[in-house]
């Protein structure tokens, strides 16, 4: 068979992985603040030359987490407009407009329970209907500044409907939705202990127990009749098999895995000079990209985008 030869198999080789499918992940942190936690933050005087950056390697997209100063139980400064979400929007737009710019849309990282809902009383019930009308208060906040996509990240049934409406109503039909699909993971340790994000009650009781994929697609399919535009998928390594399920009974709708903050850490490993090798990020990623990913979220975005356009 011909077909061994190099020079052939790099002629059939398809599209592979590229920089404009891969979108940065912003961990945000006020200036006069010490990044605490394994992960890497950026504050908002740093976004101007980090988007530079990014619109050389290729990279087209930013997914912006950011928490607030000061919590309360009802997460009353997540819509705030002085807040750092809405500063770190403003920064990346007033620097590239054309850089999209995806949002968390959560209350975890502004409760100072640090649980991604409000409670009736301390301690009681979640209060549904004001923890979705808190999360579709900031999507609006978000998109007054010039968010493109937000992410709906609380699991909270009916709150992508709220999103949705919230946005039509407010004059932003045209910003889209991406809610977050998530697998109950200690992946996600990292973010939390970097973001300041650990749930008081130890746990996120609307995530997905990873023996049930099937609830996965049924959560999706529920967000897509709810409003939603697009998609995302966490952890990524832990979330194919639920991708491919989902391309086949919605193929026109975006699907995003979100390689999280433990895949970074464990699979792009630190070398002595402290710069992390992304080859197995690239071949995982590789293979999202053919299960059906339509993007991926990484923190490994800038260095991966890099060695693939390297020579």
């Amino acid at each position: 068979m011909p077909l061994h030869r190099s020079s052939v198999r790099r002629y059939l080789e398809g599209p592979g992985l590229r920089p404009s499918s891969l979108t940065a992940v912003f961990l945000m942190r006020e200036e006069d603040s010490e990044g605490v936690g394994p992960m890497p933050t950026v504050t908002v005087r740093e976004i101007p030359q980090r988007i530079r950056e990014l619109e050389g390697a290729g990279i087209r997209s930013v997914k912006v987490f950011a928490g607030s100063r000061l919590r309360d139980s009802n997460a009353s400064q997540g819509a705030a407009p002085t807040g750092l979400m809405m500063r770190a929007i403003r920064a990346v737009k007033g620097t590239a407009a054309a850089m999209a710019v995806m949002t968390e849309t959560c209350l975890c990282s502004h409760t100072d329970s640090g649980e991604c809902f409000v409670r009736r009383t301390p301690g009681g019930d979640i209060d549904m209907r004001v923890s979705c009308e808190a999360i579709a208060e900031q999507a609006v906040a978000q998109a007054v500044e010039g968010a493109d996509i937000v992410g709906p990240a609380a699991m909270l049934p009916g709150s992508v409907r709220a999103v949705r409406q919230a946005l039509d109503e407010s004059g932003h039909s045209d910003v889209a939705i991406m809610p977050h699909v998530i697998f109950a993971s200690s992946l996600y340790a990292g973010y939390r202990a970097t973001m300041r994000a650990v749930p008081a009650s130890g746990s996120r009781p609307f995530q997905i127990s990873p023996v049930r994929p099937e609830q996965a697609v049924s959560t999706g399919l529920d967000y897509l009749r709810e409003g939603a535009d697009m998609l995302l998928l966490e952890p990524a390594l832990a979330s194919v098999d639920t991708l491919v399920r989902l391309k086949a009974v919605a193929p026109s709708v975006p699907l995003v895995p979100f390689s999280v903050s433990g895949e970074y850490l464990r699979l792009a490993v630190a070398g002595e000079d402290g710069k992390r090798d992304t080859g197995v990020l690239g071949e995982a990623y590789t293979m999202m990209a053919r299960s059906g990913a339509d993007g991926i979220i990484t923190y490994g975005a800038l260095d991966l985008a890099r060695s693939l356009t390297a020579g």
